[in-house]
């Protein structure tokens, strides 16, 4: 995976100015490979739609994918014939290839790409867009498996398309609904930092961007559209799936041994109320208690599962042990990512140290409950070991959620927060003084009341 870009911050998310500017708003790509029968009417079509029904200015790219028929003629044409329309040539195929080398290029605030087939209804293309221009979301798709789309297509495509989505949610965690579907849209300040990050170059490029944005936080906005399928398409189904499938677990295994620096741009884009700090109330207390507790619910069945697999092995505290010991690693790495929103690797060495610490304490409390209970009874058995091992572990699960989230994974972006508002504070109040001592009298003493209140008024005039 490629990462070698400048890393900034990426700015809150603005409305788009209304007023007319040297560039388009909206680039609209349209990746063609021997397309010299379906181009042309593609294109025609598409510019009336936005000539007549988009409120922006706009642009049409024609990004031939290193055709070998007269595609690059027609392109070449519609260039000279539209004035809204560029045709832009590659000397090698790839869709995903395609897409970065415009969107990298053009200067468009909002980018989007459609398949030459048109399949998808042109009057879900305002809706598709006009999320990024309002500066609602960052990247928005169509979804042909959304409950109000219309769809016609033969039951072998929608068979393959449900099921690479299943495929998707079981293994990639994705939320969005539709991944292969021709019609997405991105802003262009997004492409910018997320772009250089996706590897593929084929037809896999939408789901690994989708995936890497919704991993990263970014919000994608999904439009019901009406499909038609194209019963010509040159697309080999088999081959396209066998790459998709590998593109699953290249990108699988990146996320998984946290191979790329996603906390670049994890970060709210504009006024999000989940990162306001009120006096009392700590920062995604509720968030980190429930991903806590699903975190802790599923380490606990692990845990048992592992004491009993290791009891028939070793006695019970070796078993404990043992048990504790694999369950801890897995609990601080899950709540590392799941719970505290920490990812990348920056600090996991040290995260699983000091986890391995918060392990002791409950290796303590529970080895001296068995402890206890073996002194008690002298031969218990294991259905009140294992109910003595639950009831220790559940009185240490406070003390290890408050040492996991005080002292493992503090929230250093607030505290930073907090000390960059009293700096601002504390300059403002530095530069209110410079004009009091500067508009005061000319011993530098106020000599009364009604002195200090005109001083003020003056000022914050």
């Amino acid at each position: 995976m490629r990462t070698d870009t400048s890393w900034g911050t990426l700015p809150a998310r603005e409305h788009l100015p209304v007023e007319v500017t040297e560039a388009p708003v909206l680039d609209v790509t349209i990746p063609v490979y021997n397309e010299e029968q379906d181009l042309e009417p593609c294109v025609r079509r598409l510019h009336d739609h936005l000539a007549r029904t988009f409120p922006y200015s706009f642009r049409i790219t024609i990004a031939d994918n290193a055709s070998t028929d007269r595609t690059p003629e027609v392109s070449a044409r519609l260039d000279a014939e539209l004035p809204e329309v560029r045709a832009y040539r590659l000397e090698q195929k790839g869709r995903g290839r395609a897409l970065r080398t415009v969107w990298s290029h053009s200067d468009s605030p909002v980018l989007a790409y459609m398949d030459v087939d048109l399949s998808t209804d042109l009057n879900a293309l305002l809706p598709l867009v006009a999320p990024l221009i309002s500066g609602h979301s960052d990247l928005a798709i169509g979804s042909r498996l959304s409950r109000s789309s219309r769809v016609v297509r033969g039951p072998k495509r929608e068979f393959i398309s449900r099921a690479y989505n299943l495929i998707l949610k079981s293994s990639l965690s994705a939320r969005f609904s539709d991944a292969q579907c021709g019609f997405k849209a991105i802003r262009r300040d997004v492409a910018q930092r997320l772009l250089p990050m996706v590897e593929d170059t084929g037809w896999f490029f939408d789901t690994e961007m989708l995936v890497l944005a919704e991993r990263a936080g970014l919000r994608i906005h999904e439009v019901p559209v009406d499909w038609i399928d194209d019963p010509d398409s040159t697309v080999n189904i088999i081959s396209t799936a066998t790459e998709d499938l590998k593109g699953v677990w290249r990108v699988g295994r990146a996320l998984a041994v946290g191979a790329l620096p996603l906390d670049r741009l994890a970060r709210p884009f504009g006024d999000d109320p989940r990162d306001r700090r009120l006096p009392g109330v700590p920062g995604g207390l509720a968030r980190q208690l429930v991903g806590f507790c699903v975190v802790g619910a599923l380490s606990t069945l692990f845990y048992l599962l592992l004491y009993s697999l290791f009891r028939a092995m070793a006695g019970p505290q070796l078993a404990n042990a043992a048990a504790l010991l694999v369950s801890a690693i897995a609990n601080t790495a899950a709540n590392r990512r799941l719970t505290f929103g920490v990812r990348g690797r920056d600090g996991a060495v040290r995260h699983q140290a000091q986890g391995l610490v918060v392990f002791a304490i409950g290796l303590a409390l529970t080895s001296g409950s068995l402890a206890a209970l073996d002194a008690a009874t002298g031969n218990p058995a294991h259905s009140t070991e294992l109910a003595v091992l639950i009831a220790a572990n559940l009185a240490a699960t406070v003390l290890r959620f408050l040492l996991l989230r005080a002292w493992v994974f503090p929230d250093r972006r607030a505290d930073d927060q907090l000390r960059i508002d009293d700096q601002l504070r504390a300059d403002d109040q530095l530069r209110t003084d410079d004009h009091l001592r500067a508009d005061g009298p000319a011993d530098g003493s106020i000599d009364s009341h009604a002195d200090s209140a005109a001083l003020y008024s003056r000022n914050a005039r």
